[in-house]
């Protein structure tokens, strides 16, 4: 399960736990159905549900693993039987009832106890029970796979991701790093409550705290769990939809952080490439404040990322906040737009400017002359003592307590900048 590092070595424990020796693989994991009892093919699996004509034992098995196809693992993103979880299926008629089955599934988990083993079973039963050509009643029995098997799949596993998988050719994933000029802006409040909109929208989402200093993130989405360490392969932490990686969930973050340089970048490298994070759609970065090492790092690592610049509009703040836009002049990223946050406070119909005026609109227009293409003001968003006791909470506020997006206007606004970004050309 989770590993657990000191509070002096979590950069050095999570390297002990990945690894460095990634066993070589073939491209494709374990997908046979060797665990069937059957050597039928009677299967007509050319609408993928394999449907089943005359239903005997033999051909209810093929075309329940042929279902089982379809049943994704929430945490490494791909299909169970893909993933070799599928040990046996058995199919036996039922002695009292006519045109019944009992179907004993048994699945091999990637660990024992895992947390998303309902999850799963409960896919199990429905793609069972959902068979429509017999009443087919199931019964998942669960284990663990051995030592050997894991090993095998984690190497298979390993094998296709041998780099950071952000930086290939043809990515689909589109990177946000959130960043700001200093801190007290509410940058983390910004990327949990846009990650958890991406998430409820219906995007593949992800998202890692680079503030290695002031991680806040694991508070914001209430995570209280560490990553499970997949035979030395981390599993991000899944909360409000979002898949999340934080120093701030092993063992010992609370004490103060010291690192420079190379260890700072080796700690973002491993949160990319020692992670499983499949393919999401969107990753968003919560930037340490300022243009200091991580902000290099980023840009180095993930040269395909769009800088968002969140300010508050005091001109304390939009002046600096303008320097952290202006590192696209030194390293290769473009600016995508800035948010100005805490904009006013609605005050019985009437706005408050509590902070001042037009901080976003100076970030943005000095921005767009100094780099020289349009950097847009994209959002205005309200201070709202809700907003804080809602995310202090460990639910980001844009969502209701059953994880929907809520019916506010600060949801609406949230909602209209992840479209704004997501449907910008890189």
């Amino acid at each position: 399960m989770a590993h657990t590092p000191t509070s002096q070595q979590a950069t050095h424990d999570i390297n002990d736990a990945t690894g460095t020796n990634d066993a070589t693989g073939t491209n494709g994991t374990t997908d046979s159905t060797a665990g069937i009892t059957s050597n039928t093919s009677s299967a007509d699996s050319t609408d993928g549900t394999a449907h089943v004509p005359n239903s005997q034992p033999n051909a209810i098995e093929i075309a329940i693993y042929h279902r089982l196809s379809k049943v994704i693992d929430p945490e490494l993103g791909r299909s169970i039987t893909d993933l070799g979880m599928i040990a046996a299926i058995e199919a036996t008629p039922h002695e009292a009832l006519p045109s019944t089955y009992d179907v004993i599934v048994h699945v091999e988990l990637t660990v024992a106890g895992c947390p998303l083993s309902k999850t799963i079973t409960n896919q199990i039963n429905e793609a069972v029970a959902a068979y429509p050509d017999a009443t087919l009643i199931p019964h998942i029995e669960v284990s663990a796979m051995s030592q050997d098997k894991l090993a095998n799949l984690v190497a298979q596993l390993k094998a296709e991701r041998r780099q950071n998988p952000f930086t290939k050719p043809g990515i689909k994933t589109r990177i946000f790093a959130i960043a700001s000029g200093k801190g007290g802006v509410g940058k983390s409040s910004v990327t949990a409550n846009l990650a958890a909109t991406f998430a409820a929208l219906g995007y593949d989402t992800a998202a890692i705290d680079a503030d290695i200093y002031g991680f806040s993130l694991p508070r914001l989405f209430g995570v209280h769990t560490q990553p499970t360490n997949l035979n030395g392969m981390l599993m991000p932490v899944v909360s409000w939809g979002v898949k999340l990686m934080s120093i701030g969930m092993f063992a010992g973050s609370e004490r103060a952080i010291l690192w420079r340089g190379p260890r700072l970048q080796r700690s973002l490298e491993q949160f990319l490439s020692d992670v499983w994070w499949g393919s999401p759609d969107v990753l968003l970065l919560d930037m340490a404040p300022g243009t200091g090492d991580m902000a290099i790092s980023v840009a180095q690592t993930l040269p395909n990322a769009e800088l968002v610049v969140v300010t508050t509009p005091q001109p304390s703040a939009s002046e600096i906040a303008v320097r952290s836009g202006l590192v696209a002049l030194q390293v290769p990223m473009k600016v995508r737009g800035v948010v100005e946050n805490m904009s006013y406070f609605e005050h019985k119909g009437e706005r408050l400017e509590i902070f001042g005026h037009g901080g976003g609109q100076r970030v943005s227009e000095q921005l767009t002359h100094a780099l020289g293409y349009d950097v847009p003001l994209l959002a205005q968003l309200p201070l709202e003592p809700e907003i804080r006791e809602i995310d202090d909470s460990g639910r980001p506020a844009v969502l209701t307590p059953s994880g929907e997006l809520a019916d506010t206007p600060l949801a609406a606004q949230f909602t209209a900048l992840a479209q704004s970004l997501m449907s910008s050309t890189k």
